[in-house]
């Protein structure tokens, strides 16, 4: 493991068990004696620093993911183990779980925090006990590469995936075997469900999304508007809205609640890129909605604002493409983690 980047030399870190943001605090000599004085902009979080490093993969990382309490970050990618680090103090790696024998290309927690599922290329979907560090179940029945996994946000552990076979799939984490089987044309690569888990909605590499129902086993309907692969998409805090990305350079804001009109697509965001990789970028909405971010492949994080659809930060650091960003869910920290094998943690305003 490489080693950690330190907060500043001659810095005193104060903590009150992580209850109030800090600021860094440097000790100066004059003539009267020791003057303890803040330095740089005030802190907004309670992160070590206000940009910690990660690092200790050993290929291309496609997934990070902040647990539901906030206390940890998973990730994963293509050197097919899963990582857990501590989000405060030292960033420490707690955990290196394995079992996958193939990249992971995406993670989910449990709404409750005790179990992160696992899509990968070796056509499985895994559910991992958190506490245990130990795989639970293998979920078989994909013919080739798994490329999403969603999970229901309430109810039983209901998860769906998306594949290269052109399926989606329904399935709950204590049972094996598929609950049922929806056959898309083409491949899937990203797939969540609605606020009530009634519904699936997937898209792929035909620029479309669409909408199952779980109760009449039928495609809803469709969405259309992207004119490229969607790489990622996730549903807003309180359900009535998607975010999707796609590799036609847009991140879009859709209406997906019952009786929306015709046309669904309220927002259409741009600044990122989709590059030559075609790696699937993944996107994320901040805890309250009032932001949205996404990876891109030209190494920089992207945040919007959803009200203006506005870039509030394009953040650098990374020297590869920026595969997926996650917003904690407590404080003003987003995740990212890139192809150049590296998770930063950094603070906002």
């Amino acid at each position: 493991m490489d080693l950690k980047r330190k907060a500043m030399d001659g810095a005193l870190a104060v903590h009150d068990n992580f209850k109030k943001p800090r600021t860094e605090l440097v000790v100066s000599q004059n003539n009267k004696g020791a003057l303890i004085s803040a330095q740089g902009p005030p802190r907004t979080s309670n992160l070590l620093a206000p940009i910690m490093l990660l690092t200790g993969h050993e290929g291309d990382i496609f997934c990070t993911k902040f647990s539901p309490d906030g206390q940890l970050v998973a990730s994963a990618g293509f050197d097919r183990l899963i990582y857990f680090w501590t989000v405060y103090g030292e960033c420490d790696n707690l955990a290196v779980i394995k079992g996958h024998t193939g990249a992971v290309m995406e993670l989910q927690f449990s709404t409750d925090g005790s179990m992160l599922f696992s899509a990968s290329t070796d056509k499985t979907i895994a559910v991992w006990d958190i506490e245990e560090g130990e795989r639970i179940r293998k979920l078989k029945g994909h013919q080739t590469f798994v490329n999403c996994v969603g999970c229901a946000r309430r109810g039983p552990q209901l998860l769906c995936s998306g594949s290269d076979d052109g399926t989606v799939k329904l399935w709950d984490a204590r049972r094996k075997g598929a609950i049922s089987t929806f056959q898309s044309t083409y491949q899937v690569t990203a797939t969540c469900f609605n606020d009530t888990a009634e519904q699936i909605i997937s898209g792929g590499i035909d620029n479309e999304l669409k909408v199952w129902d779980l109760r009449k086993n039928a495609c809803l309907y469709k969405m259309r508007g992207h004119s490229d692969t969607v790489s990622g998409m996730e549903l807003s805090p309180e359900g009535s809205y998607l975010l999707t990305n796609s590799m036609d350079n847009t991140m879009r804001i859709w209406d997906v609640r019952p009786f929306a009109p015709q046309e669904r697509c309220v927002k259409i965001m741009s600044g990122h890129q989709h590059t030559f990789e075609k790696n699937l970028l993944r996107c994320a909405w901040s805890p309250d909605g009032s932001r949205v971010a996404g990876g891109s492949g030209d190494r920089f994080v992207y945040v919007w604002d959803t009200t203006s659809r506005r870039v509030v930060y394009k953040l650098p650091g990374h020297a590869g493409s920026v595969n997926e960003v996650d917003f904690h869910p407590k404080e003003p920290i987003i995740a990212s983690c890139s192809s150049d094998k590296k998770i930063y943690l950094g603070e906002l305003e």
